[in-house]
């Protein structure tokens, strides 16, 4: 029994340092692969609504848009969405759209790095898609996922 305990105690003791030591890491490694995730789901939203949204800027249906917007973010993860048809204009948008994103700092959120934003609900995922129209310069759509789901799976592991 003591040659067991001699042995057992320090193994147990030494995985329980690694299993803490490597924790970070694979909450990391969780992370990275959300966000790629949710990168993929925002070009496939994006390409899906592409023509649909087309038609209502070419017709200067505005608040059709806008409605459109809000049907969209029924979805329990996609949490806002918007359109910048250049930096300069007011942005048209679903109800919930952050403050802190704004046409003319797209830039930010398009580039490479960290494309998460904190909220009073948790972090939110910002994804910045190219939004080409015909005859008019190429907009920007804005898709915000509510990245949630990610700290609550990551509580439960």
């Amino acid at each position: 029994m003591r040659l067991s305990l001699r042995f057992v105690l320090p193994l147990m003791l030494a995985l329980a340092g690694i299993a803490y030591a490597v924790a970070p890491l694979v909450d990391q490694l969780t992370l990275r692969w959300f966000v790629r995730d949710l990168e993929i789901r925002a070009s496939l939203i994006a390409n899906t609504i592409e023509e649909p949204m087309q038609e209502q800027l070419a017709a200067g249906k505005k608040v059709k848009i806008r409605e459109f917007f809000n049907r969209i973010t029924q979805d329990e993860r996609l949490y806002a969405i918007g359109y910048c048809a250049s930096p300069t204009d007011k942005a048209l948008t679903s109800r919930a759209l952050p403050a802190e994103i704004r046409c003319a700092e797209l830039d930010h959120w398009e580039g490479p790095g960290d494309h998460l934003l904190s909220s009073v609900k948790g972090p939110l995922h910002v994804a910045v898609k190219p939004m080409p129209s015909e005859g008019a310069p190429a907009g920007r759509l804005v898709l915000v996922h509510d990245m949630s789901f990610v700290t609550r799976r990551s509580e439960e592991t």
